[in-house]
């Protein structure tokens, strides 16, 4: 039995997880989910965006999936909490197109790797003076050397032959000159792969006129949020958007989409992204037939067209479309 703790948030977190939950359990596997609070209702009712029982729940599990919170100012981000608390430094954005869906490019398939833990996530900041704020950029040899090893291995595992590095060691030399030095003394462990790196600003416009040309991306925390939104765009948009967070011995899986409070309550959400990132956590379970088996059944209905939410152009339901994945997994 896999103990997976699920964190629905806000808005459409909740809808969106069920969905995703919902074409689990309609696997051949047995799995527990235990539910657990994060975020602007949490703390309207406990005092706290993430309780401490949330974080001991996800560590007792074989992963979490998160649906997706509100952000509320001036109080902890539950995600960002959970995502130190558990230590998971590598934060996996898959970026694919799907045949039936536009697309810029067809058959893209790339993956941008984002450290997880410090850059300006880090929360350090503090005013000085009245007038003046400063935030603190942290950028470690250690946490570099975790997260670009971490692409290196996954390009291997994969079959792929690329990883590019994205920074702007030209204008923040000291930080970003530790992210670009190690990222070319670890590429010299793997001699098959090429190695190449790009300013961010240069790599933004590279991902509108030349997606097709990369393999993995692996960069620092800001520009991977932002980067992997842009990539999002590409492909029809963050309802398609998974990721996976992971690191030496927890995963965190969640869709990039945030909570979407103007339609919460709706139902007319789109799983997919959050599907997607429960395969995601089936691949980190090392159920890959399962995981397989799931990525066939969205590609399926994305390519068939017949059940679509309003934000690939059509008018069905969250529910509609994980109960159309649940129905083509049921015909493989």
């Amino acid at each position: 039995m896999f103990k997976i703790t699920a964190i629905g948030g806000d808005g459409i977190g909740p809808e969106v997880l069920k969905g995703a939950i919902a074409v689990l359990e309609s696997l051949d596997l047995n799995f527990d989910f235990i539910e657990m609070e994060a975020g602007k209702v949490c703390l309207m009712k406990n005092g706290t965006t993430i309780p401490e029982e949330t974080i001991k729940a996800s560590k007792k599990s074989h992963a979490t999936l998160f649906g997706a919170i509100t952000t509320v100012d001036n109080q902890e981000s539950p995600i960002i909490a959970l995502r130190k608390n558990l230590n998971v430094y590598a934060n996996l954005r898959p970026i694919k197109s799907f045949e039936g869906i536009n697309s810029l490019y067809d058959g893209l398939d790339f993956c941008i790797v984002r450290e997880n833990t410090e850059g300006l996530y880090s929360e350090s900041e503090y005013y000085d003076g009245e007038d003046t704020a400063v935030a603190r950029r942290i950028i470690t040899e250690k946490a570099s050397e975790k997260i670009i090893n971490f692409a290196f291995k996954k390009a291997v595992e994969d079959n792929r032959e690329k990883v590019t590095c994205v920074h702007k060691a030209n204008v923040l030399k000291k930080t970003d000159g530790i992210f670009k030095e190690i990222f070319y003394k670890i590429s010299n462990n793997y001699p098959k792969i090429i190695a190449e790196d790009y300013y961010v600003d240069a790599m933004a416009m590279y991902l509108i006129l030349r997606a097709n040309k990369f393999d993995y991306i692996v960069t620092t925390n800001l520009f991977g949020d932002i980067l992997s939104d842009e990539a999002a765009g590409l492909v029809g948009g963050l309802g398609l958007a998974p990721s996976g967070n992971i690191g030496d011995k927890y995963g965190l899986f969640e869709p990039v989409h945030g909570s979407a409070p103007d339609i919460a309550g709706e139902n007319i959400s789109n799983p997919i992204a959050m599907i997607l990132s429960a395969v995601m956590m089936l691949d980190f379970l090392d159920e890959k037939y399962y995981s397989n088996k799931i990525r066939i059944a969205v590609e399926n209905v994305l390519k068939k067209k017949k059940i679509i939410t309003p934000d690939l152009g059509g008018n069905n339901k969250t529910m509609d479309m994980a109960n159309a994945v649940i129905d083509e997994l049921k015909n493989l």
